[in-house]
């Protein structure tokens, strides 16, 4: 099996440890993680290395690299580390689930991290360092550039272009042909009909407490 170095110590690199060891090619062999932010000399029962040091101990020629981070600082963390090990001379591999239903003839770039029941259709393309949660439908001619992070069950309409950095909520629905600019943050819940402006906030509507307490509903 191929060797691969994870970056991350948190709950997305084990989600990632996870994933790798039970549904693709490769055997994750260690974590790294900024040698101040080394917490515990293992992590997930694998070695925890600093990043400084992982291309003397993990060389580039030998093992891959997956970055294993989320949105933190909208995605900018996960694209300085992206680049950090690129520079190092890594190739950085994605994941992309076996249960996942991927109809684009693998137009999907490096470090990107797809997980289950996502389904995308023909002529879509994703670029680099690109994250899809669960269960989210990626419409056929859709774009979806580098940085980007989707979150679960969002419906990305047919057609769509999304910018670099962008954060998609949960459930956030995308009409057709529209262009979301680059490191906008569309909230859980929402529906956008038109182009979103770089730097956009869209925050859906919150259901409010109702005023009659639980106890005094009637047949529940």
């Amino acid at each position: 099996m191929k060797k691969l170095v994870i970056f991350g110590s948190g709950d997305i690199a084990q989600l990632a440890h996870y994933y790798f060891s039970t549904d693709s090619e490769y055997e994750v062999v260690a974590f790294t993680v900024d040698a101040s932010y080394i917490q515990a000399p293992e992590f997930c029962g694998l070695p925890v290395v600093a990043f400084e040091d992982a291309p003397f101990k993990y060389p580039p020629e030998s093992y891959d690299f997956f970055v294993a981070l989320s949105y933190s600082k909208l995605n900018a963390v996960r694209k300085e580390k992206y680049f950090s090990a690129k520079e190092k001379g890594y190739r950085l591999v994605s994941f992309v689930s076996s249960r996942a239903t991927v109809l684009n003839d693998g137009k999907i770039g490096e470090n990107c991290f797809i997980f289950e029941d996502n389904t995308i259709q023909p002529f879509v393309r994703i670029g680099n360092n690109v994250t899809l949660w669960s269960g989210n439908h990626i419409g056929h001619h859709s774009v979806i550039k580098d940085h980007t992070f989707i979150a679960s069950h969002v419906v990305v309409s047919g057609g769509v272009e999304i910018g670099e950095q962008c954060f998609i909520g949960v459930n956030a629905t995308l009409r057709d042909h529209i262009k979301i600019g680059e490191r906008c943050v569309i909230g859980a819940g929402s529906l956008l009909l038109s182009d979103a402006e770089p730097e956009g906030v869209y925050i859906g509507a919150a259901t409010e407490r109702s005023k009659v307490p639980s106890t005094k509903l009637r047949g529940i």
